[in-house]
């Protein structure tokens, strides 16, 4: 029996009340697999803080994700399994001391990573995290010398072209590297019998040696600049050092992030920093405050998605019309306004003549706003504008805020400004197009253009706006999608563009349109709804699912329901399979839709299957004007 789109929506926005936290906001988990899962046991035990309860039922997490072949996944279809995350699930097994390598699964472990090239394959930061534990050779030359962290901003390229997130993981690194720490305990396992090619000796990191010539250049360039005597060299730790310091969030953690705290702890420790020291003790309680519950497992999330989930169940509950005076849209609205910034943050580097006035992801951050949650947190809060001057000022602040992020090319980055040298994907670091610069995208650029158009009086004229529409027009694909970088992938930039240039009064009629319709039309699949796979990043290029999910269904819906006047055929399949499949719990269920980087870092964001939906549901009710299908 099918449920009524009302019926549905009301369940929903129910279960989306019942969870609200005290404080407002929305917990849900922000889960990225086991990889800090695995990495929070090597931390413990590494410096000997024996929280057996925690370490325990994060080895119980990581063994039941586990494959019947012996391999650990990043997402479901990945194929024979991901070398990287099954050596780091294998070590901090046998770390934790719990398990041994005679047991059956850890056997089935060793014969999959040997299978699949060995420990010498995995990605770069877990070479890192290897090197710094003892078992993996770092480096005889790292590709970035420390020294660059002085560069002036006048240099062609200097430490702060580097996107936010390269700064805050490679900085600790520059220090572990430079010193070529290692820490070894007596329960250190050894992982010598993982490698494959070569002798454990050897050093491989054949990522590195890929553009020598390039790394020639910016090194002699540096030495001429500023001649690296020793006192250039010692200034260089000491302000990379400093860099850290001065980043640490309220909470302990270095930028709200695991990894890049994870190695802060390690750097600080390669500096003569004790173990108990209050910096690092912090810095342990902090990451412990990121742990939430999945299916009675803790799991260490990567950070928290406190703001973001709050600004989106904020915003879908009102679309589904739960009203401004609510108490629990006053109550997320008041969490938002606190969460609003007031600190400068690196930011202001390539945007220096901005008051603060965005926001930021996680529960504590207070200096890494990002334009993406700024936009929801506005749409959460555009109700109450006239109602209270604290959410007028707030709203002027973040829109003033907005308006100065965007890039010379017309399109929008995710965290600061300007940020995208091409030259940087040179550097020989796996992944520096996703690590080291922050370009223009049009999920970004297109969910900024859908808040200017639907929740502003800007003229559709107004040059801001018009540049956007540029930047999206000049950058869909040959087939009529666009790229989405922080979700997956092709239906999501799809969405977020198709929905941002209909909101600013580009004719549904338009070929860039018309074009996006006919891919959307074309990829559904046969039960009505669609679905991605998490190869599309990798691929560039769509690569479906071969089912489909809540959430890319929904936002296919979303952007086939603002370019048809009239609830067309596809519309009604993809409506009744939300309908059909609202409470259906498989593998399609914690399937990731968000990215981190391509190949390797993936989200499920468990507030999606319920916003999402509701969005999708409230528009297609109010466009259409009927409760049933």
């Amino acid at each position: 029996m099918r449920l009524s789109i009302q019926n549905e929506m009301n369940r929903i926005v129910n279960k989306l009340k019942y969870e609200q936290s005290s404080d407002g906001s929305w917990h849900y988990p922000f889960e990225t697999g086991i990889s800090t899962d695995a990495y929070m046991i090597i931390l413990l035990r590494t410096l000997e803080i024996n929280d057996e309860d925690l370490i325990q039922a994060l080895v119980e997490r990581i063994e039941r994700k586990q494959e019947e072949n012996g391999a650990w996944k990043l997402f479901y279809d990945e194929g024979g399994g991901n070398v990287t995350a099954t050596v780091e699930a294998y070590y901090a097994l046998l770390y934790s001391g719990y398990r041994k390598k005679s047991d059956p699964n850890m056997q089935a472990a060793k014969r999959r990573i040997l299978e699949m090239g060995g420990i010498e394959s995995v990605q770069m930061f877990a070479k890192f995290m290897l090197a710094l534990t003892g078992q993996y050779p770092w480096p005889k030359f790292f590709p970035i010398p420390i020294e660059m962290i002085l560069l002036p901003l006048s240099f062609p390229i200097n430490f702060f072209d580097f996107s936010v997130y390269g700064r805050a993981n490679l900085t600790p690194i520059f220090i572990l590297a430079d010193n070529q720490y290692r820490v070894k305990t007596k329960r250190s396992p050894d992982l010598s019998d993982l490698f494959v090619s070569r002798l454990k000796e050897e050093d491989d990191w054949s990522s590195f040696q890929a553009d020598r010539s390039f790394l020639s250049y910016v090194k002699q360039a540096i030495k001429h600049f500023i001649d690296l005597p020793k006192s250039i060299h010692s200034a260089a730790v000491q302000h990379a050092k400093q860099y850290m310091l001065n980043r640490i969030e309220p909470d302990g953690t270095f930028y709200s992030y695991f990894s890049s705290t994870f190695f802060m702890i390690f750097a600080l420790l390669s500096l003569g920093y004790p173990k108990n020291h209050l910096t690092i003790t912090k810095a342990i309680n902090g990451l412990k405050s990121f742990i939430c519950q999945i299916n009675g497992n803790p799991h260490m999330q990567y950070t928290t998605a406190t703001v973001w989930n709050t600004s989106l169940v904020s915003y879908a509950l009102q679309e589904a019309g739960v009203s401004a005076a609510d108490p629990v849209i006053q109550k997320a609205n008041r969490y938002l306004l606190s969460r609003q910034h007031v600190r400068y943050g690196d930011w202001t580097v390539h945007n220096p003549y901005s008051m603060p006035g965005g926001w930021g992801f996680s529960n504590v951050n207070t200096i890494n706003p990002d334009v993406d949650d700024t936009t929801a947190s506005l749409r959460a809060i555009h109700k109450w504008v006239m109602k209270e001057p604290l959410f007028r000022q707030a709203w002027d602040r973040g829109l003033n805020w907005l308006f100065s992020m965007q890039n010379d090319d017309g399109g929008y980055a995710a965290f600061e400004k300007n940020v995208n040298k091409r030259v940087l994907h040179h550097i020989p670091i796996q992944g520096a197009e996703f690590i080291l610069t922050d370009p223009s995208t049009a999920d970004l650029t297109g969910r900024t253009l859908d808040f200017f158009g639907n929740f502003t009086n800007l003229s559709k004229q107004h040059p801001a706006i018009q540049r956007e529409v540029e930047w999206l027009m000049d950058h869909q694909e040959k087939n009529g999608a666009w790229y989405g970088r922080w979700g997956i992938c092709y239906i999501y930039g799809t969405w977020a563009a198709v929905t941002g240039l209909i909101s600013v009064g580009v004719s549904p009629k338009h070929p860039v349109i018309q074009k996006a319709v006919k891919w959307l039309l074309k990829i559904q699949n046969n039960d009505g709804g669609w679905g991605e796979s998490c190869k599309s990043d990798i691929e560039k290029t769509y690569v479906p699912l071969g089912a489909s999910t809540l959430t890319h269904t929904a936002w296919a819906l979303g952007a086939l329901i603002a370019v048809f006047g009239e609830p067309i055929p596809e519309i009604q399949a993809g409506i009744k399979f939300l309908l059909q499949s609202a409470e259906r719990e498989d593998w399609t269920t914690s399937y990731p839709t968000g990215q981190g980087m391509a190949g390797g870092f993936y989200i499920h964001y468990h507030s999606y299957p319920y916003v999402f939906p509701l969005l999708a549901l409230s528009h297609y009710q109010k466009k259409f004007e009927i409760s049933h299908v």
